[in-house]
């Protein structure tokens, strides 16, 4: 069965999940999770597959081994499609504001130091300064950043605002619309995803 659409009834499971995020809550809205989050979620990636891969949906636990808020569910439903480099891909989510659409780097570790010595590099750093100066307006750049600038890189480096990142993706948020509701939601993460292309490459390429 093709993608339809999310229903109103993920943005109100969500809704109901912010208020009451208890497994009571879960346990007596899970069919409804089941029916209108998780199966319009892989009928979406079933249809993004071709073009980007075979996907990842989260699991809709929280890990709060660790974690000051101990709330056992997240209050949205991710998906992600890998490109063969730890952290990189596509990323997409439902939740109780409408849609979020992203692409980019999630995953700081050894990756960080490749990363900045690509931006050293005065092909490789131009060249994506270039790719995000030339997204869309509405694509908001975001990720993990130091605040103050790396250890031995120069107050006059030029790509100073880049190298401060530890992470680094853009998206844009939808808010609801009917069209949520409609095959038209494939088409939003796909042309977003298309938009991103160029600087998932250029990451695939660089911190691999």
């Amino acid at each position: 069965m093709g993608f339809s659409g999310f229903p109103d009834e993920a943005l109100i499971f969500y809704e109901g999940l912010v208020a009451d995020n208890s497994k009571g809550y879960w346990a007596a809205h899970k069919e409804l999770y089941e029916t209108a989050v998780r199966a319009p979620m892989l009928a979406l990636m079933d249809e993004l597959e071709p073009e980007f891969g075979p996907a990842h949906l989260f699991r809709p636990h929280r890990d709060v081994r660790f974690a000051r808020d101990k709330s056992p569910y997240k209050t949205h439903q991710g998906a992600y499609c890998g490109v063969g480099v730890e952290g990189v891909g596509y990323y997409v989510q439902v939740d109780a504001d409408g849609l979020y659409v992203a692409a980019g780097w999630w995953m700081p570790g050894e990756q960080v130091a490749r990363f900045r010595e690509a931006l050293d590099d005065d092909t490789a750093g131009p060249l994506l300064e270039g790719i995000l100066a030339a997204l869309p307006d509405d694509l908001t750049v975001g990720g993990d950043r130091l605040k103050t600038r790396p250890r031995g890189t120069a107050q006059d480096h030029p790509r100073l605002e880049l190298l401060r990142h530890r992470t680094l993706h853009a998206g844009r948020r939808f808010e609801p619309e009917p069209w949520l509701h409609t095959p038209e939601t494939l088409d939003r993460v796909r042309s977003t995803w298309r938009a991103l292309v160029p600087l998932v490459d250029w990451l695939r390429r660089h911190i691999s």
